[in-house]
């Protein structure tokens, strides 16, 4: 198995593979902190318009996939602020109409249609060396966002009120984490595509919050977690020849199953993770006791 790693796009691929698992592990937990899963959701399957736009027009798909991953992200958010619009409202309305018109263009491309295979479920093997610089560019930007601004995200996730109350920047700081997430969303196309994405998002780090009930220790552990099952999955699926991105999202179940099984055993002696009663008492730099 470990013969594979001579290979050049083997290399490039497990390379790529640990960047969007670090990625993806500290902006999932946000994610599923702030239960904004299905917000990605319509964030991934509105990037299929984009897709398809580009692919009508001649221009690189990762192109038009960003363009309207980060105006479905930034309209859901900003409408989201208005009353008068539902948030699942809006998010169903972004996620069929990136779908719609997806299809609609890559049925007015001319000559045969083109093969979307690998952005609906992924191939990672097939990574560039500048696909990988980009990776690596916003796995670099994500470490350093959040390294700077964790607490503040924390304490936006549980409770907003104290955020603006407490010269937390909360537009400012909602706005650069919703462009983030699309940009995550857009770069982990390559390795589990549109359909297994939200796994990518939600599984590793729900494993995580098993453990840790620490928001700190869920982002590290998160970012741990994702690269362990997506290494393995990696192996496993350049070793058996079986798609890539269904492999990882196995292999992810299957760590979420033992996990499960384990705490079953050995309940774990923690405390719920929640937003906390008492933070509208304390300091804008001091995390709850309970936390």
């Amino acid at each position: 198995m470990f013969e594979l790693l001579k290979y050049d796009f083997f290399q490039n691929a497990l390379i790529s593979t640990i960047l969007i698992s670090i990625s993806c592990g500290l902006v999932g937990t946000y994610i599923v902190a702030k239960r904004m899963v299905f917000i990605s959701g319509g964030i991934t399957h509105a990037s299929f318009g984009g897709l398809g736009l580009s692919y009508y027009l001649g221009f690189s798909p990762m192109i038009g996939a960003t363009i309207f991953a980060q105006l479905a992200a930034l309209g859901i958010l900003f409408l989201g602020e208005n009353k008068r619009f539902r948030e699942d409202s809006l998010i169903g309305i972004f996620w069929s109409a990136g779908m719609a018109i997806g299809i609609l263009f890559i049925y007015l491309t001319p000559g045969y249609a083109p093969n979307l295979i690998s952005y609906l479920f992924g191939n990672i093997l097939t990574v560039t060396s500048g696909q990988i610089a980009l990776t690596g560019i916003l796995c670099l930007t994500v470490i350093l966002f959040f390294a700077y601004s964790y607490r503040s995200l924390f304490y936006i996730a549980f409770d907003k009120e104290y955020s603006n109350t407490h010269h937390i920047h909360v537009n400012i700081l909602n706005t650069t984490i919703t462009s983030i997430i699309a940009f995550c969303i857009v770069i982990c196309l390559k390795l589990a595509g549109i359909i297994l994405v939200i796994s990518y998002l939600t599984i590793p780090q729900s494993i995580a919050g098993i453990y840790y009930k620490n928001f700190p220790q869920q982002l590290v552990a998160s970012s741990c977690i994702s690269m362990a099952g997506s290494v393995a999955g990696l192996f496993v699926s350049a070793s058996f020849q079986i798609p890539t991105g269904a492999t990882i999202v196995v292999c992810f179940l299957l760590l979420f199953m033992l996990s499960w099984g384990w705490t079953r055993i050995h309940p774990p002696h923690t405390t719920q993770l929640q937003a906390p009663t008492t933070l509208h008492h304390k300091e804008k730099n001091s995390f709850p006791e309970n936390i």
